[in-house]
Parts: C-alpha cells; structure tokens; sequence
C-alpha cells in the first residue's frame, strides 16, 4: 500500500546535487500528499540552476516508479537566477578564474571570523554557486579543522597546489602548507608574498566566488588581496559588544579605503539561549550592530547566536550549515549567504568592482619612504604635469 510515509521513504534516496545528503536529510521537502493515485511533492531548494532543479525532478520520478506511483506532480520552489553580467571588474587579477572574491574580515581575533567564512562558502554552495573556501589567516589557520581536513597533505600538481573538496566546496588553507602547529613570525613582504601565492598557486576551477578567510586587523594582507584581485564584496564579522564595535569600525573604514563593496556585518555571539530553561541571555548586548550597520550605510546580514553545535561543529569539522540546515543558526547562514549574493549583483549592475583605483605605483620591492621612492614619485608627478599640459604640478619637485 502507497503511503505518504513510504512516499517519503523513497525521497530519502535522493540525494541534492552535489552533495551526499538526500533531500529528506537536508529539510528540503516541505510537503507530501497522495490522493486519487497522485503523489504530489512540494521541495524548497536552494539553488537557481536548472540542471539541479531537472536531476531532482529526474530522481523523484525514478524512486517513486519503484514504488509504483507513475502520476507524479513535483513542484520546486527555487530562488531566482543570478542575472548575466558584462565583466565590469578593472584593475588587476591574478587569479582571472574565480568570478567574484569575498573578503571576511574582522578589526579583532576571536569574533567566530573563520566559523562564519566556512558556513557562508557551505551556504552558498548549498544554493548552487561553484565555490572555493581560502584560508589566508596567516597566523593562525584553524580552516582545515572546521572542514574535518586535518592531518590532509595537498596534493602537488606541476608546481602547483590542487585545492582539497569537502562539503561541496573546494579548500586552501595555509594551515595545509605549512608544518602542523608553527608559528609564523612574518615581516609584512613574506605575508604580501604568501596572499599572492595563494591565490596564483593554487589549481582553483572556474568559481563563481571565492570566500577567503583573512587575518584579523586592517594590516599588509587585507591590502596585498586589494591590490591583487577585484574584490566583490567585504563582510565584517564582529560581535555585539563595543570593544569589538570599536575594531570592527576601522575593519568597515577599511573596506571604504580599498572601495570595497560592503555586503554587511555578521553579528556573532548574539545572545545565549539556555538549553535547560529555554531563557535567552544578552551576554554581550544586543542591537548595537544595527546601529553600526546603519552609520556605514549597510545592513546586518546576520545575527548569529551562541549555540552548541556552532562550537561542536567547529571542533569535530561538522559544519552546522551543512549539518544542520534546519537549525535556526543554519537558516540564517542560509539568509545570510542569500543577501551577500545579491549585494554581489548590484554591485556588478552598478560597476562598484575594482581595484584600479588602489594599485601600487612603485616598482616592487622599491619602498615610498626611500630616496629612490621619492625620486621615482616626482618623475610620475612630473610626466602626469606635462601630460596634462605642461607646466609645474605644484608639489615643487619639478626642476
């Protein structure tokens, strides 16, 4: 006899695109009914390709025919397709493979920074982007335990580094590359030359976005990535106290220096839920990112609260995104990776992406402060006067 549970049964074997998870594990089918000899399925999917939405359907048919049901009626609820977009990205790229780069960045340590870059690269995976998780902290990579890759030795392909695949996404760590547990004690050139390395080093496929994990602060890397690619869109990761607003302001100022599109603020540790008596708690305060978003003329994408499995996830590399779609903290990843994709759209309509404006006019490894600095400083000035129709630039270095 045809049930809806054994209707629901087979669904449990079709597994999302992608992904080793069926749509019955992942929370993606809403509703079954079985009437009159139909069977009808109502999935809510994550991803706008075609291709993904045409295999479910496929595979649905396939298991339900099985059990005997031919009169099938599927219907997919999906969000809306990513518009095609000219490339409006100037500037220098040294990696010309990946689409859109998105820098998560944070003004301090210990704000939940690479906890938030694993879910939001899972999450948008998860809703049908092709995507690649790098880890530039280059003091302290802990990427490769989130993503369950510890103990995993890359595997070097002409010189080059393949990037490893979990979870849908494809991983770089420089925890991966260097011994396990040194500590990296690095002048600013050998991290400007580690953030470019990581990016033309590594074998990267065609990636609609990149996510890259940067180090906490505003220093030599945030800058080094600026300069190198055109960066799509900064998320700053923070919490709610005003210690950590006070860092994540210079984090947003930054953004505003290297014109960087801001897509929003993660607001982390918001809030504590008892377990045992179900009371929240605002352990750090609550409503102060709001107030932060609202000066820098951005949003919160999400606010994130303490739970357990966030920090059980973390440890066991079981990301809660992946893990536990259904939880309140994996929908909001969900809304959250949802609102920097369409904040990466409008900025591709509106011509915002692009690093001209902040490339290096020195010759590498020529410094500003030094005599051949400035003597190759006023030669620029000089030759900009004359081409904008001779005459003294007036910052008296014309002879």
């Amino acid at each position: 006899m045809i049930t809806v549970e054994s209707i629901k049964e087979k669904l449990s074997n079709v597994t999302y695109p992608g992904f080793t998870k069926s749509i019955v594990e992942f929370g993606f089918v809403k509703d079954i009914a079985y009437e009159n000899d139909m069977a009808m399925i109502f999935v809510d999917i994550t991803s706008s390709a075609k291709e993904v939405e045409d295999q479910i359907r496929a595979d649905i048919t396939k298991e339900l025919s099985v059990l005997g049901v031919s009169n099938v009626q599927i219907t997919i609820n999906k969000p809306k397709a990513p518009v095609e977009q000219s490339n409006s990205q100037s500037g220098k790229n040294i990696a010309p493979q990946v689409k859109n780069f998105i820098m998560v960045s944070s003004g301090k340590g210990g704000v939940g920074k690479s906890t938030t870059s694993v879910n939001l690269a899972i999450a948008l995976a998860m809703q049908g982007k092709k995507v690649g998780l790098l880890d530039a902290d280059i003091y302290g990579p802990n990427i490769p335990r989130m993503m369950g890759l510890e103990h995993t030795e890359p595997e070097i392909i002409g010189g080059k580094v393949m990037p490893f695949k979990a979870y849908g996404i494809e991983v770089m760590s420089m925890g991966s590359l260097v011994e396990e547990g040194a500590a990296l004690v690095w002048r600013g050139a050998m991290v400007q030359k580690a953030i470019q390395q990581l990016l033309q080093d590594i074998l990267w496929s065609e990636l609609d976005c990149l996510v890259i994990d940067m180090p906490p602060g505003t220093g030599d890397a945030q800058l080094t990535l600026a300069q190198s690619v055109p960066v799509a869109a900064g998320v700053n990761v923070t919490t709610p106290q005003h210690v950590a607003l006070d860092d994540s302001r210079r984090s947003l100022e930054m953004f505003d220096k290297l014109h960087i599109p801001v897509a929003g603020i993660i607001e982390n540790m918001s809030g504590f839920v008892c377990p045992s008596c179900n009371t929240e708690s605002d352990i750090f305060g609550s409503g102060t990112c709001d107030e932060l978003a609202e000066q820098y003329n951005t949003k919160v994408l999400a606010s994130i609260p303490i739970e357990p499995s966030i920090r059980v996830g973390g440890d066991e590399g079981k990301p809660v995104a992946y893990f536990y779609p259904d939880s309140v903290t994996g929908k909001k990843y969900q809304e959250a990776a949802k609102a920097l994709w369409e904040n990466i759209e409008k900025s591709q309509e509106e011509g915002e992406i692009g690093n001209d404006s902040i490339q290096p006019n020195l010759p590498v490894g020529v410094s500003a402060c030094s005599s051949e600095g400035q003597a190759y400083k006023a030669e620029q000035e000089k030759a900009k006067a004359e081409q904008n129709g001779g005459g003294c630039c007036g910052g008296g270095h014309c002879s």
